[in-house]
């Protein structure tokens, strides 16, 4: 499901079974720390300051993830990644011409 909401969003890879489950694994880690924390709001959870250590964990490991779909490294940049996700639609919207 993340997946599909994700394609209309922005260029996704084709990805086979072992990164969706990788990925899907890694985003349901981010539900599940979210769980721990029910009486926090979504702008505590994500302060940077004090992101708990389970939900900093389970977004680092959902990152590592995609990024590895991607065909990136765990170390590429900010500018690095949103260079890849124009050239890739670029490509995409070149072939609908």
């Amino acid at each position: 499901m993340l997946v599909r909401f994700f394609q209309h969003n922005f260029p996704w890879p084709n990805l086979d079974d072992k990164s969706r489950k990788q990925i899907s694994k890694t985003a349901q880690g981010i539900l599940d720390a979210r769980k721990l924390y029910p009486d926090s709001s979504l702008a505590d959870l994500y302060d940077p300051l004090t992101m708990p250590v389970e939900f900093r964990k389970a977004h680092e490991a959902n990152d590592k993830a995609v990024l590895k779909a991607y065909g990136l490294k765990p170390s590429a940049t900010e500018q690095e990644i949103v260079q890849h996700l124009f050239e890739m639609y670029e490509k995409l919207t070149s072939k609908e011409k």
